[in-house]
């Protein structure tokens, strides 16, 4: 039976407190990491939502396990498949990226590390790279890579308003009149159909 999904809400929540209470312990502050080729948008709506680190309470072990299995989730929604095994002791764990499946015993590709560094990578306040350089995650197998999944957009996306630019009116314009000269023969010819028109023709009887 899959585990119960968590809701946004609650996930962010969690997530939001978990990582105030565990990088207000860090200093200095640890830079924030984009992915390759995104800006770094979400990262700084993520400090700004966090705020200024300053002593936060211990966070429970539910909102610990809630942020984790939240961050594991939208992992496993963004990146479908059965590949890797991603675990995070003793929280929870999920496969995901897509490639060859296995269907018994021990995944080929697993990755495992505690909950601190699995919030740190995925709220972008780690690289993958220094994770693995520093020992904070045990990567086993061909596809035991993260890099082009982290971090994780756990934030809800930015809506900015809609912009009304004001009606342009475009000046009148007045175009010229032109007035064609009148000829002797323009005259006659148009007495002629006066004449006619009005029922006087002159037959030159």
């Amino acid at each position: 039976m899959p585990p119960k999904r968590i809701a946004d809400d609650a996930g962010r929540a969690a997530v939001a407190a978990a990582l105030a209470a565990l990088t207000s312990r860090d200093t200095p502050a640890v830079p924030l990491v984009a992915r390759a080729g995104q800006p770094l948008a979400s990262r700084e709506a993520t400090a700004a939502t966090l705020g200024a680190r300053t002593a936060e309470p211990p966070a429970s072990r539910d909102i610990i396990a809630t942020a984790v299995r939240y961050l594991l989730q939208l992992l496993a929604d963004s990146a479908e498949g059965n590949t890797v095994e991603i675990r995070v002791p003793p929280f929870g764990a999920v496969q995901a990226i897509q490639g060859p499946r296995h269907t018994r015993g021990t995944p080929p590709n697993v990755v495992e590390m505690d909950a601190a560094t699995w919030l740190a990578l995925a709220a972008g306040q780690l690289a993958w790279a220094n994770a693995v350089r520093a020992g904070r995650v045990a990567a086993s197998g061909q596809r035991a890579d993260l890099t082009d999944y982290l971090p994780i957009d756990w934030l809800p996306a930015t809506t900015l308003p809609a912009t009304t630019l004001p009606a342009t009116t475009l000046p009148a314009t007045t175009l010229p009149i032109t007035t064609l000269p009148i000829t002797t023969e323009n005259a006659t010819s148009a007495g002629s159909t006066a004449a006619v028109s009005g029922g006087q023709c002159n037959t030159g009887d």
